[in-house]
């Protein structure tokens, strides 16, 4: 069990809200269903899991292969983000509103987000950091550790929904009066500004 209390440590920390993957959480815990910004938290959740399990178990080839190609993964995940940002700041809540009612939402609400994590491949860094600092750098898990890992990370990583519905109970209605088309472009412009500097910075680093 205490392989499952370190994986959980370590995904609440990797998943601390500081990117544009956490802005996508939060909105869509504010402006659409609570299944829709589950499943958004939950596919987020997915891609630190694996990636945590790739760290912990150390699973070279892999590791290698995907810091290898992290530039063109960056760029990709850049292109993704100006696609999501502009697809928000043209967003109609009240047309949204209506298709997250639908099960077709939580299909894309998952996987948007799990794209967007996925794409990122300095994650396994992140995970190799934080497993040395809770003293799981030098183990190797074998599938049963590994099992009780993955399900510590996800949950960990998870458990921010929680957060965003805190936050959200607490002064969502204030922001939700002060207009969701506000919200929309607002958010749309960070996610757009940090997809420009993902593409940035990938490309200078060639």
């Amino acid at each position: 069990m205490e392989v499952f209390f370190k994986g959980l440590i370590a995904g609440f920390i990797i998943a601390v809200p500081l990117g544009p993957v956490s802005v996508l959480c939060f909105r869509r815990v504010l402006t659409a269903s609570r299944l829709i910004g589950l499943f958004t938290v939950f596919g987020a959740a997915a891609a630190d899991t694996i990636y945590g399990l790739i760290a912990a178990t150390g699973i070279s080839a892999i590791t290698h292969t995907v810091l290898t190609h992290r530039e063109p993964l960056r760029i990709f995940g850049g292109l993704f983000l100006l696609y999501l940002g502009l697809s928000m700041c043209r967003a109609n809540p009240a047309a949204e509103q209506a298709d997250e009612r639908s099960l077709t939402g939580l299909p894309a609400a998952f996987f948007s987000a799990f794209g967007l994590m996925i794409a990122n491949p300095t994650i396994i860094i992140s995970f190799l950091a934080v497993f040395a600092a809770i003293d799981l750098g030098a183990h190797r898990p074998g599938v049963a550790e590994a099992s009780w890992l993955g399900a510590g990370v996800f949950l960990g990583s998870a458990a921010w929904w929680l957060v965003y519905e805190l936050a959200v109970a607490l002064c969502g209605e204030r922001l939700r009066r002060d207009g969701l088309r506000a919200i929309d472009v607002a958010a749309g412009l960070l996610i757009c500004g940090f997809g420009v500097w993902q593409i940035a910075e990938a490309v200078l680093r060639r």
